[in-house]
């Protein structure tokens, strides 16, 4: 199984008074321009997923349907595993249920830096975490558990914007 892990791309800022739950607040329209181009440069790395899973949240559900768009990946399919509160227990567990050569998993930090470390070095790795709109991918021959896939490539926004062009 390759595992492709996406964050959001950049959102508004906190506001109580604009989004009452932090589960609702979207992507700046500057986001939003800055991955249509990520995105379009990620189709270039990885051509093609069978599957998308997605934060419910709606800058994560955002920037999913932005890489169905201009990367000609699916349709992303909601995952409440996926939200900011879980542990990287609970997304290697989600990874053993899900059915595709290539997955892609779009999310948050901390918990997607936490996942990258536990996926290369095992519970107890310092978490690397991923910049707004970056994407990385892992590869595994036996199913992903913690210090048992190989890194793939690690993307920063700025350069899947590069790739773009």
């Amino acid at each position: 199984m390759d595992l492709i892990l996406v964050r959001h791309a950049i959102a508004e800022e906190r506001d109580p008074e604009r989004w009452p739950t932090d589960r609702d607040r979207p992507l700046t329209t500057t986001g939003i321009r800055r991955f249509e181009r990520a995105a379009s440069g990620l189709k270039r790395v990885q051509e093609s997923v069978d599957l998308v899973l997605s934060s419910p949240y709606v800058r994560a559900w955002q920037t999913a349907q932005i890489l169905e768009e201009f990367a000609g990946w699916p349709e992303p399919v909601a995952c409440p595993e996926l939200e900011p509160m879980n542990d990287t227990q609970t997304v290697i567990e989600l990874c053993a249920r899900v059915n595709g050569a290539v997955v892609a998993f779009v999310a948050h930090e901390p918990l997607l830096g936490e996942l990258a470390a536990v996926l290369m070095a095992g519970f107890g790795a310092p978490a690397q975490p991923l910049k707004k709109g970056a994407a990385v991918a892992f590869s595994s021959e036996h199913g992903v558990t913690a210090g048992g896939v190989e890194l793939r490539w690690w993307l920063t926004p700025k350069l899947l914007r590069l790739l773009a062009t």
